[in-house]
């Protein structure tokens, strides 16, 4: 991961069935605020003695973006909890997971997550999720539950109001529209596709050098066979996303009982954030007023905050919304440390 960031990351290649996943680490700075020295890849050196009974010590949250995200949603946040080691990873079919062969689905994405937690030790934990991972988390406490003490759900999780009797291709667009669109278009470069970007609706007044960094670790070059054959030029930039995985994923959340039966065995504390504005800043978002209140009187047990300034991308993406969840990550984080 050769993104230059604000706080140092470092790239964990974890096996899973199909491939290795690409997880990103913040890890916990020591007690004096320091951190090991970051080589040119953005890799850090972890051979000082003590370091590893620190980051065993650190509280540790596991970060699920979202579908057509990667590990980078999270910097803002890390930048804001730089006490808290964070793993993070891109998730199958995103990121650089994105050539990852094999089925997708939530119950495979959770248990993706089960072996990142394997190969970095992890304990139960609070898992931090954004929207398709927020319900990539609710299988993840379902199938997994001893490796989760707490859940923060933003603006996802609990079942949309989804339209019935669509075929795959339609169900996608009526969800995600054009950020669905977006994964077949192609740049001749990263400042294409910011340019691209400039113009959202969820960003005219969020637009930062993290939001940058983003877009940018989401382009990979078009693959040859994509590419006119024995073309000089070099080759065009698309979305790392595969389309094909967003739209196993969808139907999954939206067709199946994945969702309902996770919701349904759920015994971890479990905190829900919403925004009243959706993925081109329109109203009414993710869970329209009506519908979410009966999604939470059904399940009570499900703690709720709905935070009015934000839209489905700028909770998480904007230095506001980082610095609003990273409050509501300490105080779950302290509810977990005072429960010994």
């Amino acid at each position: 991961m050769d993104v230059a960031m604000n706080r140092p990351v470092r790239a964990v290649a974890v096996p899973v069935p199909g491939g290795d996943l690409q997880v990103g680490v913040w890890d916990a700075r020591d007690a004096g605020g320091g951190q090991d020295a970051v080589d040119e890849r953005g890799r850090q050196d972890r051979g000082r003695q003590g370091q590893a009974a620190h980051e065993d010590a650190a509280p540790t949250i596991l970060a699920i973006h979202g579908v057509t995200s990667s590990h980078l949603a999270w910097e803002l946040l890390a930048d804001e909890l730089p006490d808290v080691r964070i793993v993070a990873p891109d998730l199958r079919g995103r990121g650089r997971s994105n050539e990852l062969v094999g089925p997708a689905g939530m119950a495979r994405h959770a248990d993706d997550l089960a072996a990142v937690s394997a190969a970095l030790g992890l304990g139960p934990v609070v898992v931090v999720a954004h929207s398709m991972g927020a319900f990539v988390a609710m299988a993840f406490a379902a199938r997994h539950p001893e490796l989760v003490s707490r859940l923060v759900l933003v603006d996802g999780g609990l079942p949309l109001d989804a339209p019935a009797g669509l075929n795959a291709d339609a169900l996608v667009a009526a969800i995600l529209g054009p950020t669905a669109a977006r994964l077949t278009l192609r740049f001749d470069s990263t400042e294409d596709y910011l340019d691209f970007w400039r113009s959202h609706p969820a960003f005219q007044d969020d637009w930062s050098p993290a939001l940058e960094r983003y877009l940018a670790y989401d382009l990979v070059p078009e693959a040859a066979e994509g590419a006119a054959a024995g073309s000089a030029e070099p080759p065009r930039l698309r979305p790392a996303t595969s389309y094909a995985t967003t739209v196993e994923d969808t139907i999954d959340m939206n067709t199946t009982t994945t969702v309902v039966d996770a919701v349904a065995a759920l015994d971890r504390p479990a905190t829900l954030v919403t925004v009243p504005r959706g993925l081109q800043n329109e109203e009414p978002g993710l869970y329209a007023e009506p519908y979410l209140e009966g999604l939470l009187a059904a399940h009570p047990a499900i703690a709720h905050e709905r935070w009015p300034e934000f839209n489905h991308y700028t909770v998480v993406l904007s230095v506001a919304g980082a610095e609003r969840l990273a409050g509501l990550v300490r105080a779950e984080l302290a509810v977990t440390a005072a429960a010994g």
